[in-house]
């Protein structure tokens, strides 16, 4: 459960009252998530998500997650909104973070998707970053490939722990990454964490995207790779092609890739299986016993770093369509 800082209902009444939120009636804790404190709220006028910025969260960012969000929405992106206090001001403070209250997004997360469900996905990444162009907010991408050796740095001494040569072949992935990372795609907004409880669902509709705490600017490409990553691979660690040639299809029935894109798509997907490896390696051996926080294996993602190696170009993901001119 990602509940790292608690609230008293006292205090939370006296925060939501800098809101036209209605009297808080009751809220609890929400297990999702691993970067902040989230709690659904029910108060007399509706429901609400309450989300506190842990130290993770670099607050200088906030101005750029809560401005994308507005933007996003105004150009006809379902999303949530985050909710203006009295002062006009975005974020208040509560327990000692910087909180703010944001619109609910009816729906679920699905535990189980479908090519369908994939396909949906993939138009709703290619309207998101098309409705990102003119947000005039920069931010980079704090766990793109300059990050990820730095990262490494401190959990390659203990690597071997989790299995046996690992500290060796992420080394040399590293370098070969280093290497070769892509230097001149199309960019954007990328959401950057586009997995399955980040995208809610009415039934077979999607009704909405959320979490944009990683949101940044960078490579389009790279965000459609971090999804073939979340969407397109079953428990036994096997691609399906078949979710593979849905979400590509989404994506580029409303934004079609460039040749440069999908030349370097395999490439993007093994850089983005090891950010999620490596971030799940640091979390597996520095999260503390006992602490509220699911720990997540990172060997999936190893997994998923060792398929791409082997994947030759974009049509072994399902990749069927023509692409633009670069």
């Amino acid at each position: 459960m990602a509940v790292y800082t608690d609230i008293t209902e006292d205090d939370l009444a006296d925060f939501l009252t800098a809101y036209d939120v209605g009297t808080l009636t009751s809220y609890k804790g929400i297990a999702e998530g691993v970067e902040n404190t989230n709690f659904l709220l029910h108060t007399t006028k509706g429901s609400y998500i309450l989300t506190l910025y842990e130290k993770r969260v670099d607050q200088n960012d906030l101005p750029f997650f809560l401005g994308l969000m507005h933007h996003l929405a105004d150009k006809g992106l379902s999303c949530p909104l985050p909710l203006p206090r009295a002062d006009g001001k975005l974020l208040g403070e509560l327990s000692g973070r910087p909180a703010a209250v944001i619109s609910f997004l009816e729906g679920m997360w699905l535990r189980k998707p479908n090519a369908n469900h994939c396909r949906e996905v993939g138009k709703a990444l290619a309207a998101m970053h098309v409705a990102g162009e003119g947000f005039e907010i920069r931010r980079r991408n704090a766990l793109s490939v300059d990050s990820w050796r730095p990262l490494w740095n401190n959990s390659r001494d203990r690597a071997d722990e989790v299995q046996a040569g690992l500290k060796a072949e992420i080394a040399a992935e590293l370098d070969f990454l280093k290497a070769n990372w892509p230097k001149d795609l199309p960019e954007g907004v990328i959401h950057a964490d586009l997995f399955p409880d980040n995208v809610f669902f009415l039934g077979d509709g999607l009704s909405g995207l959320i979490d944009f705490y990683f949101a940044c600017n960078d490579f389009l490409a790279y965000d459609v790779s971090v999804c073939l990553n979340a969407w397109c691979f079953e428990k036994d660690g096997a691609f399906n092609m078949t979710k593979g040639m849905a979400l590509l299809s989404g994506y580029q029935s409303v934004r079609p890739l460039t040749a440069a894109e999908v030349e370097a798509l395999p490439l993007l997907a093994r850089g983005s299986a090891l950010r999620f490896f490596l971030t799940r390696l640091y979390d597996w051996l520095t999260t503390p016993p006992g602490a509220l926080v699911v720990k997540k294996d990172p060997l999936e993602y190893l997994k998923k770093l060792q398929f791409h190696r082997s994947v030759a170009t974009a049509a072994e993901y399902g990749l069927t369509h023509e692409t633009k001119p670069a």
